[in-house]
């Protein structure tokens, strides 16, 4: 198996250093300090992000509590089926797809129990811990404290059998979980989190026993630096039945099977690890988006999208491994009708990495019949055929920092043997997968396809011609310096990212427009990013690494490190 070298120096766990001093409490002393900080004050209220471990954080405030003068807001809740009830037209039958809940925190509890419980409370002496998710609309306390966990360990925590918050569903489907989790339960917490930590005294990182906690002002100022300058978000990989070996070999990553793919910029699911002098807690990177949305999208992303992140990078891993599944993203207009979402994943594929065989298949054939193709589709996932994808779609030859534009509607997949940094808009799982190539799913199972969805979102005129004209080799020089060359490399016109590379051999200003940007180093061994007037520290990246600028920035500048390189540099048209 062939070993790809690589710099060695991809950071796995960055940290973003926001004050010099440490006021970071654990565990019990994180305890302490919040018992001591209630004072005279009788009402504790610990409110929680679904999937923390609330049992074991409530195991060490007990010794400061009565057994009698703790109260799990839990108990408020709906039961089973009347969540059933509230959220039918959320769910379906599909293993993987909803739609998407615009319903509350208090659409889950029931009013009559809140109310039974604050009469309980007003008659328990001495003071009260009320804890749980949601645990805020109690409406009556003397200290709030909230504690947040990102969404990657909520996934690991439903992998080794933790339930859905609102369903005793332990031994389910992991799939199933995500679903639940995806379109209703975290939906519903991120709503009721943005208001929580508007109000909150102090905040705890749960993502671990350890329990570390800063205060509400700490919390807050961090954003704020944060918001104001570059930054990366911790990366985190996966693998997959495709997967390879590349990112094992070139970021250092513990020896598995495979690793198919890493999420290293996208918010909803990444986490940033804010540093307070020699120790760091860690957060969803959601939270800078909910609370510094101005700065970190400027104004006219924040009016066009809300507080969304709209930009996603992430990295798909073939080398030695396998084709991804040939796969189509719905149109615009189906993504909000079928499933309540604002905006499609338009994508692209750009080639950090490729041997000798890489190809993308991409659009379909001049000639090809609709009606035989889903046919052949059809019988292939009924197992009576392999469906001949080189009969229907293009097989094009890709090589190392091609790009490739995908707009929605655009049959595609990566195959074998390249490795991809994708480059998309973020409505996070809405891909069809239209073959699987006979694959079973790591757990097991077929791997869920989605033919109907598929079929009505394939745009059946982009042939052979529109691929070649439109979707592959469209780079244009639109500067060149003394040290620098900038590409316009995509995307497609149909698509609201723009994209631009880099080629430095020594330094390279960067005017921004307005809009938050994401950037990756595509090549070289470290590059540093300054800004023009010391609106910050220096920032380092490494070869492999996204990372993030946001809007209040407004320009900036690239300088090489110990190599030229080249950086991909994307932002909202």
């Amino acid at each position: 198996m062939k070993k790809y070298d690589g710099y060695g120096n991809y950071c796995l766990k960055p940290v973003m250093k926001v004050v010099d001093k440490a006021s970071v409490s654990h565990g019990a002393d994180a305890v302490k300090r919040v018992v001591s900080s209630l004072g005279n004050g009788r009402v504790l209220v610990l409110d929680a992000y679904p999937g923390v471990d609330v049992g074991k954080l409530v195991s060490l405030f007990s010794p400061y509590f009565k057994d009698d003068a703790m109260f799990d807001f839990g108990s408020c809740r709906y039961d089973g089926e009347c969540c059933d009830d509230i959220f039918r037209d959320n769910l379906s039958d599909d293993r993987v797809f909803g739609f998407m809940s615009h319903k509350n925190m208090e659409d889950v509890f029931d009013p009559v129990r809140i109310s039974a419980l604050r009469d309980r409370i007003a008659s328990a002496p001495g003071r009260v811990l009320v804890y749980g998710p949601g645990a805020a609309l109690l409406g009556r306390h003397d200290l709030l404290v909230y504690a947040d966990i990102n969404r990657w360990e909520i996934q690991l925590r439903y992998r080794d059998g933790m339930p859905n918050w609102l369903w005793d569903n332990p031994g389910a489907p992991v799939l199933e979980k995500y679903k639940r989790g995806f379109f209703i339960e975290w939906r519903i917490a991120d709503r009721h989190k943005d208001r929580v930590l508007d109000s909150m005294d102090f905040i705890i990182d749960a993502n671990s026993d350890d329990f570390k906690m800063i205060s509400s002002a700490d919390f807050h100022a961090a954003l704020k630096a944060l918001s104001g300058r570059p930054f990366r978000m911790e990366p985190y990989f996966d693998p997959g039945v495709w997967g390879g070996r590349w990112m094992m070999d070139k970021f250092g990553l513990p020896e598995k099977e495979n690793y198919a793919w890493s999420f290293d910029g996208v918010p909803e699911e990444n986490s940033i690890n804010l540093g307070f002098g020699e120790d760091f807690v860690s957060f969803p990177a959601m939270d800078l988006v909910l609370k510094q949305p101005d700065n970190l999208l400027g104004a006219r992303v924040k009016a066009r999208f809300g507080r969304e992140f709209p930009i996603r990078f992430d990295l798909l891993d073939t080398m030695d491994g396998q084709n991804l599944s040939l796969q189509v993203h719905p149109l615009t207009e189906y993504i909000q009708n079928a499933f309540g979402m604002n905006y499609t994943q338009d994508e692209s594929y750009y080639i950090l990495d490729a041997g000798e065989d890489a190809c993308v298949y991409i659009g379909l054939k001049d000639g090809v019949d609709k009606e035989a193709m889903m046919r052949d589709l059809e019988l292939a996932q009924k197992g009576k055929i392999v469906f001949d994808a080189g009969k229907y779609v293009n097989r094009i030859p890709v090589k190392k920092h091609d790009h490739v534009l995908i707009p929605a509607g655009t049959v595609h997949c990566s195959g074998r043997n390249s490795m991809v940094l994708e480059i998309s808009s973020t409505p996070y799982i809405f891909t069809f997968k239209l073959w699987d190539w006979g694959r079973l799913g790591l757990d097991g199972l077929p791997r869920p396809i989605h033919l109907d969805h598929g079929g009505r979102n394939i745009q059946w005129d982009r042939t052979t011609r529109f691929v070649l004209d439109q979707l592959i080799h469209r780079e244009r020089t639109v500067r060149e310096d003394a040290g620098v060359v900038e590409e316009q490399t995509g995307l497609h016109e149909l698509e609201f990212i723009e994209t631009r590379r880099y080629s430095i051999t020594s330094e390279c200003t960067v005017e921004m427009t307005g809009s938050v940007e994401q950037l990756n180093l595509v090549d070289g061994e470290n590059a540093f990013i300054y800004p023009v007037d010391d609106g910050f520290e220096p920032f380092e990246v490494h070869y492999g690494e996204s990372f993030i600028i946001p809007a209040s920035v407004g320009r900036y500048v690239i300088k090489r490190g110990n190599t030229p390189v080249k950086v991909v540099r994307a932002y909202v048209r």
